[in-house]
């Protein structure tokens, strides 16, 4: 039923920069369903028939309604309730709780509604820019701001959407709960300040962002700015990321490792 989700997902959302990241998540939810496969369909497995064709029922209207109006976010959405609904009806509750990760995680493979989107980038636009013009004015470069538009030396740049942070911010938050779930740690305090933390970690990677572009376009004009620096500043942001991330999880180490916050058993 899915199959024509997918494609159209393929087609138009899962190309771009800013959703790109929907197919590794639907293949990384596939692989950790695979992988419990054991676990999941175990000798205690309790179906339950009702609740599962309710919630089942209830997928099939929203799916139903998302297809035959074109509303993709409706339609990709509504296979957050069809897989619970689907292992209710095999496995029962207990199912759904020990796949309650892989579950949720699908989450960040649903388009964010457009309403969501256009609220919530301008204004994350505006802060990136103030950010990044205080910390180069600081540094002594000849840099002015009108808007979310940076002047520097005698070249404008406009800061796009994709610059606002909001898509690299979804596509880190999916990135560091992938990473917890594959570190398996059992402190619920270190993992909820690891996933609160990637939010200033991605505002700091994306400002990090901004400012090489800024730099390279000063420095060596506006072609290089456009050209492969400008693709090659999206993997600078991730590695930034990754490093912060990375590097929050061992102070977190200092604490919680003896304290129990280590990984438990699978």
């Amino acid at each position: 039923m899915y199959v024509p989700t997918f494609l159209r997902l393929a087609e138009a959302v899962w190309s771009t920069d800013e959703q790109g990241h929907g197919p590794l998540i639907l293949g990384a939810c596939a692989w950790l369903l695979w992988d419990m496969r054991a676990n999941l369909f175990g000798p205690q497995s309790r179906p339950a028939p009702v609740a599962g064709s309710l919630l089942l029922l209830v997928s099939v209207v929203i799916y139903t309604v998302g297809r035959s109006q074109q509303v993709i976010e409706l339609e990709a959405g509504s296979l957050l309730l069809t897989l619970p609904a689907c292992l209710l009806l095999l496995v029962g509750p207990t199912g759904v709780r020990r796949a309650w990760f892989p579950l949720v995680f699908l989450f960040f493979m649903v388009p964010l509604p457009g309403v969501l989107v256009q609220a919530m980038t301008m204004p994350l636009k505006s802060v990136v820019s103030v950010v990044a013009e205080q910390l180069l004015y600081w540094a002594g470069y000849p840099i002015a701001r009108t808007g979310v538009t940076l002047m520097v030396g005698p070249y404008q740049l406009l800061v796009a959407d994709a610059c606002s942070g909001l898509n690299s911010l979804f596509t880190l938050e999916a990135l560091g709960f992938l990473y917890m779930r594959i570190m398996n740690y059992t402190s619920k305090a270190r993992n909820v300040i690891l996933a609160v933390g990637i939010i200033p970690i991605a505002f700091i990677s994306n400002v990090t962002r901004v400012i090489i572009l800024v730099l390279v376009t000063y420095h060596f004009g506006d072609e290089a700015g456009q050209g492969f620096m400008h693709g090659f500043a999206g993997i600078v942001l991730f590695a930034v990321a990754l490093t912060l991330t990375y590097g929050l999880d061992r102070l977190l180490a200092a604490r919680f490792d003896d304290e129990g916050g280590t990984r438990g058993k699978r």
